[in-house]
């Protein structure tokens, strides 16, 4: 398993939901109808990103993998409560 430290922005979408987006992966773009489908939805545009970079030959931005077997890992998360 990989491990990625990536900033998000959650826009609240008129209509409802949110789009996501990443300043440092703009081609990271996705959509949910809550916040918990969001975050499920990241992993999947993340992982079609990685995709992307690898097919051409791209280097992902640098300081976006981590490796929690190397030191501890910072983050915020998003905790949603009833």
């Amino acid at each position: 398993m990989k491990l990625f430290k990536i900033p998000l922005l959650l826009t609240p979408q008129p209509e409802g939901g949110y789009t996501v987006t990443s300043p440092v992966l703009p081609e990271l773009v996705t959509e949910g109808d809550t916040i918990e489908e969001v975050l499920d939805h990241v992993r999947d545009a993340l992982d079609a990103v990685v995709e992307i970079y690898e097919d051409l030959g791209k280097r992902l931005p640098a300081g976006l993998g981590m490796d929690p077997k190397e030191s501890p890992i910072w983050f915020e998360g998003l905790v949603a409560r009833p």
